[in-house]
């Protein structure tokens, strides 16, 4: 092959990709097999010859005619020959072998039915890219790339080192290649219906199915020779279809040259980052061809879905995921969300149910509990928000902190939206659709169990109306059927003028005017300082319902008034909130030197270091610590400079009290129970197991209960001393304290207590 060639094949040439760091430093290469090989026959001027034809099977040109190149297992067992181990016995029997050692290596296979593949050169046809190299790195540098690093680094750089589009394809199915060819070797490139059938003078050309076998029967004159000019075989890349996107499907330019224009380039598209060299690629390529100028103008790079162990998915692996079946299981909204929420869309993302229920129990369920119980009671008060107006300067400071917290909500997810910034925004959705619901709902509960329909409860109504509305607008492009629901049974069903779905409304305007920082800044403060308490709560074993005396906050800079402090002795069912400047009397530091980082620095220091902290005033070390960000000590004239990081902290606390800190709050509570909280904290048991089992047997909320009680006298005489608190709680019309024949009955444990407690309808 190489003698009809007139080129000498076996020679050593030099290439600066074969190395001494791995084997002998020698390859043999084979210029129709790989691009490293072929740029070696290039500068060589090598003959190319090729041993295997199209279906693996060794020429006749050669010694093993017939036989196999890569033959899969089933293939052997019928019969085919394997011709690598028939070289090495050819080589062997001509005593040209040195060696055939085994050498485990990386080997190309089918991504699909995972067989052995070879490198195979053909003739194709070729769009050269290399000509408008710099068009299309000029182009890309116009465009937003999410993250930056995909479009300037690993895109950025491929288009500098761009190679000719390989376009064609040696298959059946595809867009058929527009070139007509004659023996003569005239080619045309035709480029429209018209244009073939003025070519071919055959009218079928204007109504011809545009694939193959169709398109192949037209056939046209040759104007150099007059001979048949046939359409070359093959057919075009399938992403150069997809690269074509933008105006072949409006079919520019013979047709919607208005609405192609309006709508190119676009504002952003989306796809995995395996797209840089797909899809991507075959955009930015043909834009630049035809416009030149980029065919987007954002692009959000997604990562790959990963299995929850984060192995790449795979049929043969037996971790992939049914889509079909995970929409089923959890719902579009949900899977939207987790993906929203996770992480950053361009990081592979770990996908498995446990994560998605997690993520639409977090915020799906919030919201559509407190949804819930909006209608629940707007039903029972038959409300209707066309008939009211919310009128903001007469509203109390929880309304207005609420919608404050809303516009400002609003502003955070459009901003982030806006610079694609997408678990950003699900973040602000998520954190106010929580503080709506465990702040604002759980606190005003009560203003809507009103009797009646005072200006207070409609103040609510309309407050938390105004709310749900504009999240469920908000949220819409990310959960779009829940936000539907919530917006057409809040909206439509009272409004028929409004928009039929969510999505054909405006996304919300924020209201500058309604945005109060400060109320926002003093209300996340009393949540910081009612979370911390609740931490003090838990470390002491003492449950909510039971009252306590006394709790301390030092908190620099803030100066809550008397209504925020209402709210936390509320929220923690504390008799007496006092912010004091110094609560060094409850609580003390002490100090251990952090070895691991410590030592390395000071090791010839460390006992010293360990008796001067130990002998440290607590409060004051922690103080200059929290101001300084060090403490700086001196041992024989060398300077010792330790840092929080440095330091094992332990905050200890005064007997009888439970201290929680942060950078900003110090709160302290008293945990010794007099005979008058220990009773309350009954009473409130006692209220608490009662609406579980009203609750439980399914009564209304307005449902009124007899009550009886038995098997207890210490708790039956806690309920006679507070028989009208108790029963304004439950609606009972009564208590016996006898054991009864009612509907409903249990037995329970209240703080050690034993009872049976009987209920039903009054």
């Amino acid at each position: 092959m190489a003698d009809k060639q007139n080129k000498k094949g076996f020679f050593v040439t030099c290439d600066s990709y074969v190395t001494m760091s791995d084997g002998t430093g020698i390859v043999h290469i084979a210029p129709a097999f790989g691009e490293d090989d072929a740029n070696v026959g290039r500068n060589y001027d090598l003959p190319f010859v090729q041993m295997v034809d199209e279906k693996g099977v060794m020429l006749a040109e050669t010694p093993f005619a017939g036989m196999r190149c890569k033959p899969t297992a089933s293939e052997i067992e019928a019969g085919a020959i394997s011709a690598d181990p028939e070289v090495i016995k050819e080589l062997s029997g001509r005593k040209l072998l040195y060696d055939a050692p085994k050498f485990e290596h990386e080997y190309p296979h089918c991504w699909r039915c995972d067989t052995p593949l070879i490198y195979y050169a053909r003739e194709s046809w070729y769009i050269k890219e290399t000509a408008v190299r710099d068009d299309l790195v000029r182009n890309n540098n116009t465009v937003n790339w999410i993250p930056e690093s995909i479009g300037k680094g690993r895109f950025g750089n491929w288009l500098e080192n761009i190679q000719d589009w390989a376009i064609s394809r040696n298959r059946y199915w595809g867009t058929p290649l527009n070139i007509w060819e004659c023996e003569c070797g005239n080619r045309e490139c035709i480029g429209s219906r018209e244009e073939l059938k003025q070519l071919s003078g055959d009218e079928k050309a204007l109504t011809v199915e545009l694939h193959r076998p169709y398109i192949d029967e037209i056939t046209c004159k040759c104007p150099k020779c007059g001979g048949t000019m046939h359409r070359v075989p093959e057919v075009i890349d399938c992403w150069f279809d997809s690269g074509a996107m933008p105006f072949a499907q409006h079919h520019y330019p013979f047709e919607n040259k208005e609405l192609f224009e309006a709508q190119f380039p676009a504002q952003f598209i989306s796809e995995a980052v395996d797209q840089t060299r797909g899809w991507f690629h075959s955009l930015m390529a043909e834009s630049t061809l035809l416009f030149n100028k980029s065919p987007y103008e954002n692009v959000i790079v997604l990562g790959h879905v990963q299995d929850k162990d984060g192995q790449k998915m795979s049929k043969s692996k037996g971790n992939a995921v049914d889509p079909f079946e995970s929409l089923k299981t959890y719902g579009a909204d949900a899977i939207r969300w987790y993906f929203y929420i996770n992480s950053a869309p361009w990081l592979p993302n770990r996908f498995h149910g446990d994560a998605v229920i997690e993520g639409q129990r977090k915020f799906m369920g919030t919201l559509w509990n407190t949804y819930a119980f909006f209608v629940l009671y707007a039903n029972i008060d038959d409300f209707d928000a066309t008939k009211y107006e919310l009128n903001y300067d007469g509203l109390g400071v929880m309304d207005k902190w609420l919608l404050s917290k809303m516009h400002s909500m609003v502003a955070s997810v459009d901003d982030n939206l806006d610079h694609y910034r997408i678990p950003e925004a699900a973040r602000a959705l998520q954190q106010f659709v929580d503080e709506m619901s465990n702040w604002y709902v759980r606190r005003g509960r009560e203003r809507f169990w009103a009797k009646g329909m005072e200006q207070d409860k409609i103040d609510a109504y309309m407050t938390l109306y105004t709310a749900l509305v504009t999240v469920s607008k908000a949220a819409a492009p990310m959960i779009p059927f829940m936000a539907d629901e919530i917006y057409r049974n809040l909206v439509c069903s009272i409004d028929k003028n409004a928009p039929i779905s969510v999505h054909l409304c405006d996304f919300p305007k924020v209201d500058d005017s309604q945005i109060d920082k400060d109320l926002e800044d003093r209300m996340d403060t009393v949540i910081d300082i009612v979370v911390m308490g609740r931490a003090c709560r838990n470390t002491a074993n003492i449950k909510n319902r039971q009252p306590i005396g006394d709790m301390l906050v030092k908190a620099d800079d803030v100066d809550l008034s008397e209504y925020y402090r209402d709210i936390i002795a509320d929220e923690l069912n504390v008799k007496k909130v006092t912010f004091t400047g110094d609560v060094s009397e409850y609580t003390t530091y002490s100090f251990k030197p952090q070895l691991k980082t410590v030592g390395p620095k000071y090791g010839k220091h460390m006992g010293f270091i360990q008796k001067t902290l130990a002998g440290l005033d607590g409060n004051a070390a922690h103080a200059k610590l929290m101001t300084d960000g060090a403490l700086v000590f001196e041992d024989g004239g060398e300077k010792i400079e330790l840092k929080e990081e440095d330091l094992l902290i332990t905050m200890t606390q005064k007997e009888g009290y439970v201290t929680e800190a942060n950078n900003k709050i110090t709160v302290v509570i008293d945990i010794k129970l007099t005979d008058e909280l220990l009773e309350e904290g009954n009473v409130n048991e006692i209220i608490s197991k009662l609406q579980t089992m009203r609750k439980e047997a399914d009564f209304e909320v307005m449902d009124h209960i007899k009550v009886a009680l038995s098997g207890n006298d210490k708790l039956a005489q806690v309920v006679k001393r507070n028989e009208q608190t108790i029963a304004t709680k439950v609606l009972a019309t009564g208590f016996e304290f006898t054991e009864k024949d009612y509907a409903i009955k249990k037995a329970w444990n209240i703080n050690g207590e034993e009872v049976t407690i009987c209920i039903e309808k009054a």
